[in-house]
């Protein structure tokens, strides 16, 4: 136990991050009459002999302390290389911080002779209290390689998983509109980006937009709305299925609500019409394009149908008032991407774009709302 504790006092010393080029190694020992000095001589103290315990912890600390010495020459060497060249760079005083020094320094720089005097090192160092102090200056020479290599992490995670990039909002909310443009004139255009054709970085992004409009503003509010309603799955369908609603209020009867199939003072007809079209390409389906349904609900579920509706289909009805800017232009023998920027600057300018972003956000702000009061 004595012995563990000697050393470990001593190898506390040896890692001194001080700039002195002499290392100092002094420790006093209140059970000891034994004083060890790095300006003392090589020569052996004469141990009691009346305590032969004594004698090998002496031995023992004296080759200790031999280790300590040539690793120290090897350390202030180091140093002192390691501030000349501070020095030279910045025109200032000697640094005394060691970590600033041996920041620039990369494992090349490092002998091996030195290598192997701190594996000797911390093999002498065996189990004690202080193992904190070496755990903090390991740490500090690995900073520089953990910085990098977090750098390197986040990069990867940005090129494999590019959904967590992060972006304005509203750059989401351009690129998407900027893509209905394009598919309103080339009706290929998102199917094309959806099934990975287009391996251009500009299509790269508007797939991205156009999946973090889906997956973090609409999906996950619509998921909220149902998850705390007692909606059929009937109804549900229904609403998904027709992309016009109307919402009238009528004369109050106590009958089975048709969305939530309970008793209720229901007074609104839901109104729902309109062609099914495909989430992805919107491209709208003509069969029975006629189709409508009436449906009788409460309060409550009247109001929670307008919430609901207004983001299951916004992605829809925005591609819809795409296509009715094109129309409306009727510019003919221009190149697909000039009319789309000429297009789409006329509606950033106006103020068109912006507009319907506020929509986006007021209907976002209902369903959270919505989900507070209930």
């Amino acid at each position: 136990g004595k012995r563990k504790r000697l050393n470990t006092a001593v190898l506390y010393d040896s890692d001194d991050e001080s700039e002195d080029s002499d290392i100092v190694v002094r420790k006093v020992f209140a059970k000891r009459h034994c004083i060890m000095d790095e300006d003392e001589s090589s020569e052996e103290q004469q141990p009691d002999k009346s305590c032969p315990t004594e004698n090998v912890s002496t031995k023992r600390k004296q080759k200790v302390f031999a280790k300590l010495k040539e690793l120290a020459k090897q350390r202030a060497t180091r140093r002192s290389c390691s501030s000349e060249n501070c020095e030279d760079s910045n025109g200032e005083a000697e640094i005394e911080e060691e970590p600033l020094c041996d920041f620039p320094l990369t494992p090349t720089e490092v002998s091996e002779t030195d290598s192997d005097s701190m594996k000797d090192f911390i093999v002498e160092e065996e189990e004690d209290d202080d193992d904190d102090d070496n755990t903090e200056h390991i740490k500090s020479k690995n900073q520089p390689k953990q910085k990098k290599l977090n750098t390197s992490n986040s990069e990867l995670l940005a090129y494999y998983v590019p959904h967590l990039s992060r972006c304005d909002h509203y750059v989401h909310f351009k690129r998407i509109v900027k893509a209905f443009l394009i598919n309103t004139i080339d009706d290929t255009f998102l199917s094309s980006l959806y099934d990975g054709t287009r391996k251009k970085k500009y299509a790269k992004d508007m797939l991205l937009s156009l999946h973090y409009l889906d997956d973090r503003f609409i999906q996950p509010r619509l998921e909220n709305l149902i998850s705390r309603s007692r909606w059929k799955e009937r109804y549900k369908e229904r609403v998904d299925c027709y992309p016009d609603v109307r919402i009238v209020l009528k004369n109050p009867e106590n009958v089975s609500c048709q969305a939530c199939e309970l008793n209720r003072y229901c007074k609104f007809n839901v109104l729902l019409s309109g062609k099914l079209y495909n989430s992805r390409t919107l491209e709208a389906d003509d069969f029975m394009p006629d189709d409508k349904q009436v449906l009788k609900v409460g309060v409550v579920c009247a109001d929670r149908t307008r919430v609901y509706h207004n983001l299951r289909h916004f992605k829809y009805k925005l591609y819809v008032d795409c296509s009715s800017v094109t129309e409306l232009d009727g510019v003919e023998d221009e190149p697909v991407k000039d009319t789309v920027e000429r297009l789409f600057s006329q509606l950033e300018d106006n103020g068109w774009i912006q507009k319907r972003y506020n929509d986006l956000e007021d209907y976002m702000n209902d369903a959270d709302s919505f989900q507070e009061e209930k």
